[in-house]
């Protein structure tokens, strides 16, 4: 499936999975807006070891080598291509999505760029799929994964597999997103399904 896709990652633990799923976006030749918040930017510098004060430089030198194209688009710019519904896109997919981030999602907040190229998927109808990494959950957090749930959002935790056999920590890595791409609609290869050369029902 051609067309844009809109990329999220905010503060939460697990950046890998944003940055990995851009790779693959962008492997295949399509085009990823990339939107990153601040909290974001100190995850990538924390797990990932990410120049956060070259920001332009540090995702060109990442993505810049893919046939994919790539647009970084800063948190704080309100007027930027997807904030608007005239702008189409596939979809957006938030990973990791914190707390935080769901909660303004779920209440409707469109105080970022971020938030607010979500709450254009919603009012648009697109594809909405959040990553949350977060644990344990309280009440609040279940009834905001609810109250987007019932609005068609796509939940989908960053919880890993462990029928796949996985060697690495990029394997498990790889099961995730692969699932964020079985949601989009993305055809990939980055895990072995369930039945392809397993025994048994």
């Amino acid at each position: 499936m051609s067309g844009n896709w809109i990329v999220g990652i905010t503060g939460a633990s697990g950046a890998v999975y944003g940055v990995r799923l851009c790779e693959v976006l962008l492997e295949q030749g399509l085009s990823v807006h990339l939107i990153i918040t601040e909290a974001g930017w100190r995850v990538l510098h924390d797990e990932l070891q990410w120049n956060s004060s070259k920001r332009k430089e540090t995702l060109q030198e990442r993505f810049g080598k893919y046939p994919g194209t790539f647009e970084y688009h800063p948190i704080s710019d309100i007027g930027a291509s997807v904030a608007s519904g005239s702008f189409r896109t596939q979809g957006m997919v938030v990973v990791p999505c914190s707390m935080g981030t769901l909660s303004g999602l779920a209440h409707g907040s469109s105080d970022n760029l971020l938030e607010r190229a979500a709450d254009v998927m919603l009012k648009e109808g697109r594809k909405l799929i959040l990553v949350p990494r977060e644990t344990p959950l309280h009440s609040i957090h279940l009834e905001n994964m609810l109250t987007l749930s019932r609005m068609g959002v796509r939940m989908l935790p960053a919880m890993p597999a462990f029928y796949t056999l996985p060697r690495s920590i990029d394997e498990m890595v790889d099961f995730l997103v692969g699932k964020v791409l079985d949601s989009m609609e993305v055809e990939h290869s980055l895990f072995q399904r369930w039945g392809e050369n397993h025994e048994g029902s």
